[in-house]
């Protein structure tokens, strides 16, 4: 039985703000392909649009993608969609059997991938250093408490903790999207992990730890035909301590034949190599599984007519400037509107401001840490142990003894339920470079101050105790706060703009494209293009006959 917190904090719902996926239509039905290929009328050639803006010495960082392909909301917000099912959520870690402890976490895993807007619609890129945080309040009068922050821009790397503390569920992941062109399709590359944990189960540190990865996403029929929305390839639900593993296959539809939206896989013990499980079916309608021991086939998740629960936020007078909602707020209303020269005119001032805002950070050599994450500490015995891949976790101790301590260790983070407060230093410091920083108590301690960046190609160099980075005032009290040690500016480096933009002005770009290489050898490099929210390098190869 599941324990439960002390009631008197609780505050009313009735002052939260609905999350963005409550504008969202209904979700699409099983199987019903035309919700999926909706195509607005003025959408037609995206990669049309792309080339359209692009003139000898044009500049590129103002060539966006269309907004009539965005869905109104933030990256951040979208992954919540991974906790939008309590009813396939809570009940997982009061499963005594670790066989079926673990065919539960794997339903959970499949029951929120058919939460999407209608068509093909792509999340707006968090900008270095956004922030999102909102509640989910369950039948049993219990909380989840979901905080996420865009903790690198180059490459995009979103980083965010979910805990139920009366459930003893734990989530930290990062999600690191990658973007490719494969001739009529654009791919997002889903990779980064996560590691769930049931915290009353388990004999390692931390509890039972499950490792999840994700599916690719990919548009088809952007140059022609309908645009389509495909989940793909393989994705994985891990449990090294019981030695159960999930492969589970996103069946991507072929030329001649196959269906979209089919999925499949097995679970298998991992020690003994015997498969347990089979599972089948379709990722937006009913999905089955198989016990290959008895044979028996039953109905593991129907996400046809599936209702989920959407996440409640402050109202967007608490938010502060850089919190997903407020940030994207015009943004949202314009996309909504389907005013698409204003929704760009929007999303492409934020894009300006990250812009101007890094190359002030870069002139005046400030380095920049994320506020709420810090960087993961992997070595033998430390307290991310193996799991290097996270790259970011919450900057802060949960280590409550019960969930109400739990509560208020998260609630003392950064504000999350309506009524909660920031000082005008939390989202948008000062600029003071000589003053002191204050240090919450509950935030770890930044180690390694003077190590270099990693050398994946992230902006991100740590300078100090990033526990300084992050100042909160909870519901029922007021940190008072100084000003930082060094002012950090929460945008992100475009440094190869200026040299990209020179290169542009040389191109005969009216005329027929051409690859670049060496015409005596054969030789050809592609053609290469950067995109403007993730800067991406993507390039273009002839297809071959």
């Amino acid at each position: 039985m599941p324990l439960h917190t002390h009631h008197a904090h609780r505050r009313s719902s009735l002052n939260s703000n609905r999350s963005s996926t409550d504008d969202m239509k209904p979700d699409s039905a099983g199987g019903v392909e035309d919700d999926a290929t909706i195509v607005e009328p003025d959408q037609g050639n995206v990669l049309s649009h792309i080339i359209s803006q692009l003139r000898p010495g044009a500049d590129l960082s103002r060539v966006t993608l269309p907004t009539f392909i965005l869905e109104p909301r933030s990256m951040l917000e979208r992954i919540t969609n991974f906790m939008a099912h309590p009813e396939t959520l809570l009940p997982m870690p009061q499963i005594d059997d670790p066989v079926k402890r673990f065919v539960a976490v794997v339903k959970f895993y499949l029951s929120g991938w058919h939460i999407k807007p209608p068509g093909v619609k792509k999340p707006l890129n968090p900008i270095l250093g956004e922030t999102f945080t909102c509640y989910w309040e369950y039948p049993d009068h219990t909380r989840g408490y979901y905080i996420a922050e865009q903790t690198s821009h180059h490459p995009p790397k979103s980083s965010y903790f979910f805990m139920a503390p009366d459930h003893g569920i734990r989530v930290d992941g990062t999600l690191k999207p990658r973007s490719k062109f494969l001739g009529n399709s654009a791919a997002s590359m889903m990779e980064g992990i996560s590691y769930l944990r049931f915290l009353n189960r388990g004999k390692s540190r931390g509890g039972e730890k499950y490792i999840l990865t994700q599916p690719n996403m990919y548009a088809r029929g952007i140059l022609f035909g309908k645009m389509k929305y495909e989940l793909g390839d393989h994705s994985y639900v891990r449990c090294p301590e019981n030695n159960l593993t999930a492969d589970i296959e996103f069946k991507t539809k072929g030329y001649f034949s196959g269906t979209y939206n089919a999925m499949g896989g097995v679970i298998k013990n991992e020690k003994t190599g015997e498969v347990l499980y089979e599972l089948s079916g379709m990722w937006n309608g009913e999905m089955h599984i198989k016990n290959l021991v008895t044979g028996h086939k039953e109905l593991l998740f129907n996400a046809t007519n599936a209702k989920h629960t959407p996440p409640q936020t402050r109202r967007l007078e608490e938010q502060a400037d850089r919190e997903s909602q407020k940030l994207w707020r015009s943004t949202v209303l314009a996309v909504n509107a389907r005013d698409h020269e204003k929704a760009t005119d929007e999303k492409t001032k934020i894009e300006d401001r990250q812009r101007e805002e890094a190359a002030k950070r870069a002139e005046e050599g400030i380095d920049w840490t994320p506020k709420l994450f810090r960087r993961v500490r992997a070595g033998p015995g430390e307290s991310e142990e193996g799991e290097a891949d996270l790259d970011w976790i919450l900057n802060a101790t949960i280590d409550g003894k019960d969930p109400k301590t739990m509560t208020e260790q998260i609630l003392a983070i950064t504000p999350i339920l309506p009524g909660q407060k920031v000082d005008s230093a939390f989202d948008i410091p000062p600029h003071t470079p000589n003053a002191t920083p204050n240090h919450n108590n509950n935030l770890q301690p930044e180690q390694n101050a003077a190590a270099p960046p990693s050398g994946d190609g992230n902006d991100l160099i740590d300078f100090g105790d990033s526990a300084s980075n992050a100042k909160v005032v909870t519901a029922n009290q007021n940190i008072s706060s100084q000003h930082r040690a060094r002012s950090v500016s929460l945008m992100d480096d475009d440094r190869h703009i200026n040299a990209m933009n020179d290169k542009m002005g040389n191109m005969n770009l009216m005329g027929p494209m051409q690859a670049s290489g060496n015409p005596s050898t054969g030789e050809h490099q592609p053609l290469e293009r950067t995109d403007t929210e993730t800067s991406e390098v993507d390039s273009f190869f002839d297809a071959e006959g």
